[in-house]
């Protein structure tokens, strides 16, 4: 595991905060879409020989999500898994894949999200602001992270 944790480390370091540029009327939020992470997150990992996966799997006869970051000489990954909420229109299940593969990303990463306007709308300079964004839907997801 030293291989895949030393590297994460470096990843870590280069990776900055990653702007919510995108807006969500709905819940009157800011959020970075799962394209825009990508573009930041995946040369970086690459650059350090690691690879990103994110795929579908039967958790206990519920779809779920995989993601996992592997070294790609020695096969070393960490990875998390969840359920996904259970959805009975494609478009719905499509929405919380979406938005399970971003914050599985910046979870297993341990990204920060920067937020230009509540950044800009602190008095105090240097102060963080955090924006905890609410997922769509109301069903607790059991999850199960594992290195």
């Amino acid at each position: 595991m030293k291989n895949i944790l030393t590297k994460l480390l470096e990843v870590q370091k280069e990776i900055g905060a990653i702007k919510k540029e995108n807006e969500n009327p709905f819940f009157k939020s800011r959020y970075f879409d799962i394209n825009a992470l990508l573009a930041v997150v995946k040369p970086v990992l690459n650059k350090h020989g690691l690879l990103l996966t994110q795929g579908l799997v039967a958790v206990e006869g519920r779809n779920g999500l995989n993601t996992a970051i592997v070294e790609v000489e020695t096969g070393e990954k960490v990875e998390y898994t969840c359920l996904l909420p259970e959805a009975v229109k494609a478009q719905d299940a499509g929405s919380a894949i979406t938005y399970f593969r971003r914050y599985a990303i910046q979870s297993l990463l341990a990204l920060e999200a920067e937020d230009d306007d509540a950044n800009k709308a602190s008095e105090r300079a240097g102060e963080k602001v955090v924006d905890y964004d609410k997922p769509p839907f109301e069903e607790k997801i059991k999850t199960n992270f594992k290195i």
